[in-house]
């Protein structure tokens, strides 16, 4: 079960269906260029659907986890400030990511995402956008079951012995990159199945926590941000994540100094990415194993599947909305 956390005064429940508003729209955005081979436009679309939506809100909202810097704009930089009562509303630090899978989006692929995650003032990893090693597996395994001190077989024992199955019966998801030719070798030489996804590991993480995919461990390097994203959604429904940033230049860890990061070999764990109460909403922009994607109907209605969750409350809400042309 996850671990509950006293409900917040900033976080009360209508800005927690308010959220769900805003990934809505981005995704609404995003699904008219489904399958265009256009990742660009898609984004772009998704990002101002997104930042019109927080306007919105009653909130003086902060972007920690964003789509680069301010001068990456139109994107939703890092340091912008969104809702519609800046310096009235509760402060609240946002992470989003307006389109989670924009090559998935452009080739029409599963498992695309329009997703956010917020919590109060402080309560989120300002982490830099760059690559990060993780894993994560979902609720129930006893306290630091993996670690990202061990080697991939190493954990794949551990988790099979805390479920009580052979490791050969363990599943694992990778994104598919050809940085993890390595990982993808030791984790089928010890017979694990493997699941490789194109992109959207925030979806992977979150797999790990339902049964029904069949998915025990998500392992591999993504995205930071990401990474800070998904640590929410596991802060809401349990489970345990290990996180390491990874730099390729100079110019990638003093980025990670401006934003207060000193301990550049750090192994970040659940509390250390997203503490405190979280929200976390996703909407669908094409099928997949978490959601629906956005439909379109003769007369031009859209339906949408999306998701909320709540860590105080351990809430978890699916939301089907229509919506007229």
């Amino acid at each position: 079960m996850p671990e509950h956390t006293p409900a917040s005064k900033v976080l009360d429940r209508v800005l927690v269906l308010e959220m769900v508003r805003v990934t809505e729209a981005a995704a609404i955005a995003a699904s008219h260029l489904v399958g265009r081979g256009d990742e660009k436009a898609a984004d772009a679309a998704a990002v101002e659907a997104m930042r019109k939506a927080f306007d919105e809100l009653y909130m003086d909202g902060t972007v920690v986890i964003g789509e680069g810097e301010r001068d990456e704009a139109p994107m939703l930089f890092i340091g912008e400030k969104v809702g519609g009562a800046p310096g009235k509303g509760p402060k609240i630090d946002i992470a989003l990511d307006p389109l989670e899978g924009t090559t998935i989006t452009a080739k029409a692929g599963p498992n695309a995402l329009a997703v956010l995650a917020a919590a109060e003032e402080g309560c989120l990893l300002n982490a830099p956008d760059v690559y990060m090693d993780k894993i994560a597996v979902g609720p129930g395994y006893p306290p630091d079951v993996i670690s990202l001190d061990k080697t991939p077989t190493q954990n794949v024992e551990a988790v099979a012995a805390a479920k009580g199955v052979a490791p050969a019966d363990i599943i694992v998801c990778v994104l598919d990159r050809p940085r993890h030719a390595d990982l993808i070798a030791e984790l089928r030489g010890i017979g694990c199945g493997v699941v490789l996804i194109g992109d959207g590991d925030v979806a992977g993480v979150i797999a790990t926590t339902d049964e029904n995919t069949t998915i025990d461990i998500y392992m591999g390097s993504g995205g930071a941000p990401e990474g800070v994203l998904a640590a929410a959604a596991l802060r809401c429904v349990g489970g345990q994540i290990n996180g390491r940033l990874l730099f390729r230049n100079d110019d990638e860890r003093a980025r990670a100094r401006k934003w207060g990061i000193d301990d550049l070999d750090r192994i970040y764990k659940l509390q250390d990415l997203a503490k405190g109460d979280c929200i976390f909403a996703a909407t669908g922009v094409t099928d997949g194993s978490l959601l629906e994607g956005v439909k379109t109907f003769k007369g031009g209605k859209m339906t949408t599947e999306s998701v909320v969750m709540r860590a105080s409350s351990g809430t978890v809400r699916w939301i089907k909305g229509e919506h007229k042309a």
